[in-house]
Formats: structure tokens, C-alpha cells, sequence
């Protein structure tokens, strides 16, 4: 995971899949946008975007977040994990520097955990788009699985650009 979160932060610049789809949101009011693979299968959710790879192999979503609601939109990120049998080991946590990729103020959170098929690499990075709001990616991948979709997370991490 960790690997997976550097490459995406020392990426400035960086192709996706020949086809992906382009998403500005929230709804009517965007404040950034992302790309991911069509593959992925992307959906707009009532608060941001997700998708799974082809495989199942990866998890992505990304929430956007104010300055008065981001401890909810962690907490409702940690609850999904939750609900979906995922368990965290506290005693993992890692805690990335915050990095500036594409002018963008990007921290991570890592931590280990298993789900119902096994370990897993659990990851939530906080991209701040605007003075007043920020992105919560949340991500799960299958320990080993998730390596060949390095090049995919890097790209859509990459991707994330605040809409003007």
C-alpha cells in the first residue's frame, strides 16, 4: 500500500487506461474531479465517486470533504470499512508527510487489516482541493492482488485535480 500511495505522490503527471471516464463532483456544486478506468466501473455516490478493478482486487473512493464536516466523512469512510468486514491493526498505522503533487496538499494514513478473503492493505489519503474543501480517498486492496493495479491507483490519485 505504502509503495502504491509514494508512486501516486511523486507522480505528477501520469496516463490512464486508453479509456476512463472524467468525473466532476459533488453533483451541481463540483469541486474537483478524478479519473478512472472504465474497467473500474466508476459511480458518482451522493458525496463523491467509487470504483472497484476488474478484478476486485482494489477498493477506491474519494469523498469530499469542508473543514467542518472532514472528521464526519473519515469517520463514515472507517464505518464502510467496518460494515464491510474490513478489520484495521491499529498497530500498523503509518503516517505519510504531507506532499504537494500537482499543487495539491496530499497526507496518508496506512494501515494493515484482513476482510473476509484475507490480508488487505488499507489506505484513507486527504487531498486538500480548495482552502475550504478536501478529498477523502479511501482505499482496500487484497495484499499481493493489488500490485498490478499500481500503475492504475498512481494515475487516479495523479488525476485529481480541483474544478475552478
Amino acid at each position: 500500500m505504502k509503495k502504491i500511495i509514494v508512486l501516486a505522490l511523486l507522480a505528477f503527471t501520469s496516463p490512464l487506461a486508453a479509456h476512463a471516464a472524467t468525473f466532476k463532483f459533488p453533483g451541481e456544486k463540483p469541486v474537483a474531479s478524478i479519473t478512472i478506468p472504465d474497467s473500474w466501473k466508476p459511480e458518482e455516490t451522493d458525496s463523491g465517486v467509487e470504483g472497484t478493478s476488474d478484478d476486485s482486487a482494489v477498493y477506491l473512493s474519494a469523498d469530499v470533504a469542508n473543514n467542518k464536516s472532514i472528521d464526519k466523512v473519515v469517520t463514515d469512510a472507517i464505518d464502510f470499512l467496518a460494515k464491510n468486514k474490513v478489520t484495521i491493526d491499529p498497530s500498523t498505522k503509518k503516517e505519510t508527510p504531507t506532499t504537494e503533487v500537482n499543487g495539491l496538499q496530499m497526507g496518508t494514513l496506512e494501515w494493515d487489516g484482513k476482510d473476509e478473503n484475507g490480508p488487505i492493505s488499507v489506505g484513507l489519503l486527504i487531498v486538500q482541493v480548495s482552502a475550504d474543501n478536501a478529498l477523502v480517498v479511501t482505499y482496500w486492496g487484497d495484499k499481493g492482488a493489488e500490485d498490478k493495479h499500481d500503475a492504475e491507483v498512481k494515475a487516479i490519485v495523479a488525476s485529481i485535480k480541483p474544478v475552478q
